[in-house]
Order: C-alpha cells, then sequence, then structure tokens
C-alpha cells in the first residue's frame, strides 16, 4: 500500500488495516519457521506496510494534538 492510500483512509480504517496487516505477519512468520513460505518477499513487503501505517497514524495523532 503506498503511503497516500493509507493517508485517504479514516483512522478507523488505518487501524482495522494494520491490524490485518500483524495477523497476515505473523502467519507469514510461522510459514518460514516451518519451511513453507515460498514467497519470502512478502515478509518485507508486509513489515514496511504495517512500519507505514503505523508513522502515519503516529503523525495524525500528533496533528490533532497540535490542534488541540
Amino acid at each position: 500500500m503506498k503511503s497516500s492510500e493509507i493517508r485517504a483512509l479514516k483512522v478507523e480504517e488505518i487501524q482495522s488495516k494494520l491490524a490485518d496487516s500483524r495477523e497476515e505477519l505473523m502467519k507469514l512468520r510461522f510459514q518460514q519457521v516451518t519451511g513453507q513460505l515460498t514467497d519470502s518477499s512478502r515478509l518485507r513487503i508486509v513489515r514496511r506496510d504495517v512500519a507505514r501505517m503505523e508513522t502515519i497514524l503516529r503523525e495524525q495523532k500528533a496533528a490533532m494534538e497540535g490542534e488541540a
């Protein structure tokens, strides 16, 4: 997911997508440990998506606190 796509979402939507991505990351890690993972690049992509969503959420919360 691109950062512009994430910024277009509401906070609740970002949080739900973040939870889904974290769950996917956990499943991918288990697959890697058991040797069932075929596309190892997916781990990197999902990990970066999680970081991107966390960063945007933190930015949005900081902006809200700055306004108040």
